[in-house]
């Protein structure tokens, strides 16, 4: 689903012959990166899978989580693939299983994630301005069903870039992902990339909306009554903001960089420093989206009481055992 440098009528490549790409950064510094977000992320999500297992499925927002959850959880199984063929460490076969497969895997969780960041948003939008109503949106069977639709919808338009990248792979051709699929994997990538822009800018102006309603709220909380008893509840309204945090903080800025990125593809631009400046751009705001995988538990501690508590729960557990362990060893 991410942008190539190719032409779709003819595959060809529209990055300039004179101009030589610095993939030094993108050989060195972010697989370090990626790795380190790798790591963050089997530790964060293993532990979140664990207390979820625990948590049942009783209100729209905690179905939302989990599938959020296993969003996260995907994503983060396909880092080491990217990390291997990036740094240049994989076999060139190792290229094409990226191409084919986790590298669209991984975009395509990326936008399920979007999409249910819009919807957990949505609920917390209907929870304060409307914290009594009750109707179908509402639903837990609604959210599974809602949530399934998403999944399917998304490997859907997914899987013809897998079956669609026939094009014999070769050292030559894995080089770019793009030269290993046919004319009609090259159409059908090009509409798959317009289509996930406009999930993400509908997703973006529906929080923005959202969350302008949601400060009123809110603000009309804090100047209603000062009183100590009512201090929790505005700390509980004014958690929801981690969401629209966590949403511009990670997917914002990656597709504010592919416009300019993508335009730098079809010839516009023709210095070769500022293509490369873009490239890297793209590049680390790409990596600034992964980190999504370590950004979501901060919503699931923040927002979710049930997670939050058997998080507390595990935790004393383990200084417990810990104190124990000190004070028998120091007993010996």
């Amino acid at each position: 689903m991410n942008p190539e440098t190719f032409n779709i009528s003819n595959g060809t490549s529209l990055f300039p012959r004179h101009c030589v790409r610095d993939t030094r950064i993108a050989h060195v510094v972010f697989p370090v990166l990626y790795t380190v977000i790798f790591f963050l992320g089997v530790i964060l999500n293993g532990l979140s899978v664990w207390i979820f297992i625990q948590v049942p499925s009783n209100s729209v927002f905690i179905v939302y989580l989990k599938n959020t959850m296993a969003c996260d959880l995907v994503m983060t199984l396909m880092l080491p693939f990217k990390i291997l063929t990036d740094s240049g460490i994989g076999a060139w076969q190792l290229k094409t299983f990226v191409c084919r497969f986790s590298a669209v895997v991984f975009y395509e969780t990326m936008y399920v994630n979007i999409i249910l960041l819009g919807l957990i948003g949505f609920d917390r939008f209907l929870k304060i301005s409307r914290p009594f109503g009750r109707n179908w949106v509402g639903d837990v069977s609604f959210a599974r069903r809602i949530s399934a639709v998403v999944w399917v919808v998304m490997f859907g338009i997914s899987l013809p870039n897998m079956i669609l990248s026939d094009v014999k792979a070769t050292p030559l051709t894995t080089k770019k992902c793009a030269s290993l699929k046919n004319p009609l994997g090259l159409k059908w990538h090009e509409a798959v990339n317009h289509l996930c822009q406009l999930i993400f800018w509908s997703v973006f102006i529906l929080l923005i909306v959202f969350y302008t309603i949601i400060t009123k709220k809110v603000y009309e909380s804090y100047t209603k009554s000062r009183s100590k008893d009512c201090s929790t509840t505005k700390k509980t309204k004014a958690k929801v903001f981690i969401v629209v945090a966590v949403f511009f903080l990670c997917f914002a800025p990656f597709h504010f960089s592919r416009i300019p990125y993508t335009i730098s593809q079809t010839g516009s631009i023709k210095d070769c420093n500022m293509q490369n400046q873009l490239f890297l751009t793209k590049e680390s705001t790409l990596w600034l989206a992964t980190t999504n995988v370590c950004m979501d538990p901060l919503i699931y501690v923040f927002l979710c009481k049930p997670f939050r508590k058997l998080l507390l729960r595990v935790t004393r557990f383990r200084n417990t055992s810990l104190e124990t362990q000190i004070y028998n060893e120091s007993s010996v």
